[in-house]
């Protein structure tokens, strides 16, 4: 694949390192134009050439590259000198997107209840944004705790100095003994009291998990190579197994938070254990993006939404990647029948060509506060309103066909994969996902009798991604944290021809990993 790259006097600044280790897989390409689901390059000879793209911009672009109805209004907003920078104002086309967003959302969920929106630029802003809110609502509750088990224990100080008795019980639970007296056991229960106050907050995730790659939302990130270097700057989570209710229940009694409360009944003090809220949130994709394409089931999503709703622990539903369609609903988790407290969407809401994110709060636990204490100078702008406006249109439009379409593509694309990994079970090891949200992983090859396919095993899915760029001119990536997964992401205008390609190309990796070719798999003679 002979490409034209940018030659510059001027040295390499933006990410050099990462540019240095794209050319030696063989990816380091300069685009030049997109469309639908096609990016171009230019050959040395300065024509276009048509490279498919699988990768859809990690799942943004399910309207595809540059769709022209949305490229079209974007030039008519610029043209019309739309306002972009006019923060603390009316926005009128932000609400415009929370109405047409509860509407799906009344439709998907089956709930009359709505969902405030909070606007941000990523998926992770919107993640860190929907956590940020579920610790202000935890802290608030802790509060209104603390606030009661104060006035509870006025109360009991008082009828005890009136005369009232203390249950023997009460010494019992806070194991004081009744001879040290009232005093002690009041000492016990607000030490007690305090220190279990004083804990940190826990988060709940999955193992293979991704939520970001921020300060906050890094912790939230199973992949420990992200997460562990920057573990000292923000609270931890507790991973969880997918779909293994024991382990769940086990995480939420081990960090299961009770404080004790004195109160007065019938003349008595008597002392009661209750739950003090130290969870702030169970965050969770129903698809796992860079975990490797991985459907949560069902029952898993029933057990974590029923072990959550008996602790109060709210549920953060990152929708960033599988959301919008994608999965060939608007809400993957939908269709798992998972109700979350918090949502996050990014990626497709832009369009392709607006950088935006909103994190949608359920109404029962929306605390308006949150709207003093958080901002952001690029969300809620007009450009990006409109332009997210325009996409919601679209997936809609003709009561929600878009989502038909790709329900269908997903299922060709889907029995393509499975029959490759039928012909070639020794090669490819699994085909997951829904909807135009699928994974073809392969089994580990560290053990090919090619020398060149041992040493690429630690990185394997991005050799395989610069063979199918060089040698079929398809581009796709492996997921983040399971490198012999490859994602397949495209646009719901997914063709016949295109699934066709992918096909063919796809057979041709598992004929060379077959024949431990390395040589035809890596463009280097193998040494083996």
């Amino acid at each position: 694949m002979n490409t034209v790259k940018t030659v510059s006097a001027e040295p390499q600044l933006a990410e050099p390192y990462l540019l240095g280790w794209l050319s030696s897989v063989g990816l380091d390409v300069e685009y030049v134009r997109a469309e639908g689901n096609t990016l171009y390059y230019l050959d040395e000879n300065a024509a276009e050439v048509p490279v498919l793209d699988f990768a859809g911009g990690y799942g943004s672009l399910i309207l595809g590259h540059n769709h022209p109805e949305i490229t079209a209004y974007a030039q008519e907003l610029m043209a019309a000198q739309t306002p972009v920078h006019a923060q603390f104002s009316r926005h009128p086309y932000a609400n415009d997107v929370a109405v047409a967003l509860n509407r799906i959302l009344r439709r998907e969920l089956g709930t009359d209840e709505d969902f405030a929106a909070i606007f941000a630029n990523t998926g992770a802003e919107a993640v860190e944004a929907a956590v940020k809110h579920a610790e202000l609502d935890r802290v608030l509750r802790l509060q209104d705790l603390r606030a009661r088990l104060a006035a509870n224990l006025a109360a009991a100080e008082e009828a005890v100095a009136g005369g009232a008795s203390v249950a023997q019980e009460a010494y019992g639970l806070a194991g004081v003994d009744a001879g040290a007296g009232f005093g002690a056991l009041v000492d016990e229960i607000e030490r007690r009291n305090a220190e279990q106050f004083g804990r940190p907050p826990v988060f709940l995730a999955l193992e293979g998990g991704f939520h970001g790659k921020l300060v906050g939302s890094v912790q939230l990130t199973h992949n420990e190579g992200y997460r562990s270097p920057f573990g000292a700057l923000a609270t931890p989570a507790r991973f969880l197994p997918a779909g293994n209710a024991q382990a769940l229940k086990a995480a939420i009694e081990a960090e299961r938070a009770t404080v004790l409360d004195l109160v007065v009944e019938g003349g008595r003090v008597v002392a009661a254990e209750t739950d003090s809220p130290v969870f702030c949130a169970f965050v969770l994709e129903p698809i796992q993006g860079e975990g490797g394409i991985r459907v949560l089931s069902e029952e898993f999503a029933r057990d974590i939404q029923l072990a959550c709703a008996e602790i109060d622990c709210p549920v953060i539903v990152d929708e960033v990647q599988s959301g919008m369609g994608r999965s060939g609903d608007f809400l993957a988790s939908s269709a798992l029948g998972l109700h979350g407290d918090y949502y996050a969407l990014a990626k497709s809401l832009g369009g392709g060509v607006a950088k935006t994110s909103v994190m949608l709060t359920r109404q029962s636990r929306y605390r308006s506060e949150f709207e003093l204490v958080h901002s952001s100078t690029f969300a809620k702008d007009a450009f990006s309103c409109l332009i997210s406006k325009k996409v919601l249109e679209l997936l809609e439009a003709d009561n929600g066909a878009a989502y038909g379409v790709i329900r269908e593509r997903g299922a060709l694309l889907e029995g393509t994969l499975q029959a490759v990994r039928a012909d070639y079970p020794d090669v490819v090891k699994d085909v997951r996902g829904r909807g135009l949200m699928l994974g073809l992983e392969f089994h580990d090859q560290s053990g090919s009798a090619s020398a060149a396919i041992r040493e690429s095993a630690p990185l394997f899915g991005y050799t395989v991604a610069g063979y199918l760029l060089r040698e079929h001119r398809i581009r796709t990536f492996p997921t983040a944290s399971a490198v012999n997964t490859l994602r397949f992401e495209p646009s719901l205008y997914l063709t016949d021809a295109e699934i066709g390609q992918l096909d063919k190309a796809l057979r041709a990796v598992a004929e060379l990993l077959r024949d431990h070719d390395g040589a035809g798999l890596t463009g280097i003679a193998d040494a083996a």
